[in-house]
Parts: C-alpha cells; sequence; structure tokens
C-alpha cells in the first residue's frame, strides 16, 4: 500500500466521505513550496488551486513565514485585542474603498452570513437577494440555489442542503445573475421588503456584463436596501483595492477572506461606519444590536501572515505580473483548443478563470452548466496527469510561478487539448 493509500484509508475510519469536504478526498497534499505541491507519494504537481485562492504568493513564502514566527513566539491567540489585528484592520480600511470599519471572523462564509445579518438589522428588512450559483458560504441563506438540482422559475429558491428550514426560503430571492431588467422588475415588487442583494462582483468564474454591477447599486440607493459585495475570492487579487476597485462600484459592505490571513484562517465584513455600528452596542439599541463573538477573530498570528502579505502585494508591479502570468494562460489555452476545432469559451478574469466547452457565451450560472461535462472531465484529469492541480471549474495563477512553471503548464495544456480533440 503507497503512503498516499494509507492515509486515504486512514481518512475513511474517521472522516465522512473520507475528506475534510473541500476537495478530492483521493488526494493528500504533504506540503508546499512556491508555485509546487507534493502528495504523500511525493507526486509534484503545479499547483493552481492554491489551497482554493489564499496563497496568492506561493506556499511557504519566506517573508510570511519569518512574520508568522516572529508572532508565534509572542503567543498563538488571546481573544483580546491584539496590535497586528489592529494595524491589519487599518491597512484594509486604507485599501479598500468601502471599508471605513470592519469585524473579523475565521472564515469567508461567516463574514458572508453577518453580513446579511447586519443588511436586516440595518434597514429593518427582511428579504435578502442573491444570484443562481452565487456562493456566500454554508450559513441557511447562503445556501439557497447555489448548486441548484432544479432549474425552478425565479425568484424560488431551493435549498442546497438538508436540515435548512423551509421557512428561509421565504426570506431568500433569486436572480439570473447579469440580468439586469429582471432585477428592476422584481424590485418593483419586493423593493420596500429588500434588505439588501449580496453578489460576487465575479460570480466564480462569470464576469460581470458591462453595467451590471453599477445597476446594482443604483438600484439598492434608490430602494434603500444595502448592496453587500462577497470580495472573498476578489479582495486583494484583482487589484489592491479588490473588485470595487477594479470595476469602480463602491458596494455598503464587503466581506474579505482568503489572502487577508495569509493562508491562516481570517475573514472580515467590512463597510461604512453607520452599518457598522450596530456592532456596537453603544451605538444602537439593543433590539438592532449584533451579537459577534469568535474564539479566533483576529488571531494575531492570522494577522501577522496577511500584515506581511498585503504589504508584499503593495509593492509596485504585483498585479501587473499576475495579470500578465493569466493572459498567457488564457493566450495559451485558446490557441491549443481554438487550433482543434474545439468549442470553448475561456471565461473569468486573469487572475482566476477556466474553460466553459461550448459555443454559446456565459453570462450566468446556467449558461456554465450548459458546458459539456464529458469534454471539461477529460480536460482536467489530462491536466492532473500531467502534474497540473486544479479545481474543476478554477485555474488561481499565483505570483510564485516561475517560466519553468508556466512551460510545463503550456505543455499540459497542448496534452490535454489533444485529449479533448480525440474525445470529439
Amino acid at each position: 500500500m503507497s503512503t498516499q493509500q494509507h492515509w486515504i484509508e486512514r481518512a475513511r475510519a474517521v472522516l465522512p466521505a473520507g475528506g475534510f469536504g473541500n476537495f478530492d478526498p483521493s488526494t493528500v497534499i504533504r506540503e508546499g513550496r512556491g508555485a509546487r505541491v507534493w502528495d504523500e507519494d511525493g507526486n509534484e504537481y503545479v499547483d493552481y488551486l492554491i489551497g482554493s485562492g489564499p496563497m496568492l504568493l506561493g506556499h511557504s513564502h519566506p517573508d510570511v513565514l519569518q512574520a508568522i514566527q516572529e508572532q508565534l513566539s509572542l503567543g498563538q491567540t488571546f481573544f483580546a485585542n491584539n496590535s497586528k489585528g489592529i494595524e491589519l484592520a487599518e491597512q484594509i480600511c486604507a485599501a479598500v474603498p468601502c471599508a471605513e470599519q470592519l469585524r473579523f471572523v475565521s472564515t469567508g462564509g461567516e463574514a458572508d452570513m453577518y453580513a446579511m445579518r447586519l443588511a436586516r438589522a440595518f434597514t429593518r428588512r427582511n428579504k435578502i437577494l442573491k444570484f443562481e450559483g452565487g456562493y456566500h458560504g454554508m450559513s441557511a441563506e447562503a445556501q439557497m440555489s447555489t448548486f441548484p438540482k432544479n432549474y425552478i422559475d425565479f425568484p424560488l429558491a431551493e435549498a442546497d442542503s438538508a436540515g435548512i428550514p423551509e421557512s428561509v426560503r421565504d426570506h431568500v430571492l433569486v436572480g439570473p445573475y447579469n440580468d439586469l431588467q429582471y432585477v428592476e422588475d422584481l424590485l418593483q415588487q419586493h423593493g420596500d421588503t429588500l434588505a439588501a442583494i449580496i453578489v460576487e462582483p465575479l460570480q466564480r468564474i462569470v464576469p460581470p456584463a458591462e453595467g451590471f454591477l453599477q445597476g446594482l447599486r443604483a438600484l439598492c440607493s434608490h430602494y434603500g436596501a444595502l448592496l453587500i459585495f462577497d470580495e472573498v475570492v476578489t479582495g486583494f487579487r484583482f487589484a489592491y483595492g479588490g473588485a470595487q476597485e477594479l470595476y469602480g462600484v463602491t458596494p455598503d459592505l464587503c466581506t474579505l477572506g482568503k489572502i487577508i490571513g495569509g493562508g491562516l484562517p481570517l475573514a472580515a465584513v467590512t463597510g461604512r461606519t453607520d452599518v457598522m455600528n450596530h456592532f456596537d452596542k453603544s451605538k444602537v439599541t439593543s433590539e438592532l444590536a449584533l451579537v459577534q463573538i469568535g474564539t479566533l477573530s483576529g488571531n494575531p498570528l492570522a494577522a501577522a501572515a496577511g500584515l506581511k502579505s498585503l504589504e508584499i502585494l503593495r509593492k509596485p508591479g504585483q498585479f501587473e505580473q499576475l495579470t500578465a502570468l493569466g493572459k498567457r494562460l488564457m493566450q495559451h489555452i485558446e490557441n491549443e483548443l481554438g487550433s482543434r476545432g474545439i468549442p470553448h469559451k475561456i471565461v473569468g478574469q486573469e487572475s482566476v478563470f477556466d474553460v466553459v466547452f461550448t459555443e454559446q457565451s456565459i453570462n450566468n450560472y446556467r449558461d456554465v452548466q450548459a458546458g459539456d461535462v464529458g469534454m471539461a472531465a477529460t480536460y482536467n484529469r489530462s491536466l492532473r496527469d500531467s502534474g497540473i492541480f486544479k479545481s474543476p471549474g478554477k485555474m488561481y495563477p499565483s505570483l510564485a510561478l516561475t517560466e519553468n512553471d508556466i512551460r510545463e503548464t503550456e505543455a499540459a495544456i497542448s496534452v490535454a487539448a489533444d485529449a479533448v480533440a480525440n474525445q470529439q
């Protein structure tokens, strides 16, 4: 039995479905350095999963490790305020357009839950509008029509999980991403009961249509609802100020995660002071105050890692380099698939993207799901066999990628294109 198989068997005995619930449990990663990871059998991969996004600087970045080690010698966690967390909050508020104040939590999903709760407290309304296929964590509201089994009529929501009360559906409206006219029509009916619209500025890999985010901003302002940007993925990845900087649209609240913790568990909900005041019971009535407690919120190790990561990202040329890497990979995929006559669309932004095997335009979740599943499986399986580690639906380039890493990736893409062509 191989070392990896040994760990897989042990996992099956103690973990439901043999895994942590995140990724393919048949892979057990032993270590990561730079843009590469190794599994327990020593197989080496160029890593485009990068921990599902947080390792933008690559694994085991020496400066980040040093910052963690320096804080480790002072203590692991305190539950009380710590200077590293305060300093990180200052840096985030200076960087992100909507951020006047913030509260730390441990996960992006937790941040999304609090953002929706904040919106309800501030507006004194109950309904939340989200978009089909949009991922906002694991709360009951978030787990509505994220992975719908059935395409039911909008704006009805479908629970993605067992254990969610039927009553939650009454407070969640669902619409198609990138359809501003639908949102406008919906708000004419429900605008006076809507607390917030929550949206990924780039939904999974689908970019916003021209004017879509600007339209959501205008509609929220008109109807007195809050606009929430879920920037757990896009924050400090699309630009130093996130997607709201890149697209020029400022929400009322945004959620952050992944990169701000430098690979350690840390997330935040941030936004306008008047909204964030609902975390301060001295500023609002007791009926409108939010209770928020988390044992590891603002953990100093994660804050130290996040501070160093942001310091590195502030250096000139970082985002230009990331964009150039992504463009190169996207162009190579386009050339290889296009030259073989394989129907496809490369969807996303340079720092997070993937291929959908289809001839139709991609504007929303249903368009993505209409892609050829067999071709996608062949493509992803070939990449893995060639030593490319990625999720089935995304590629995350990192700043750790070297010329050798890129060339290996390009060679693997060519092999994968052949595999798909042979399947046609």
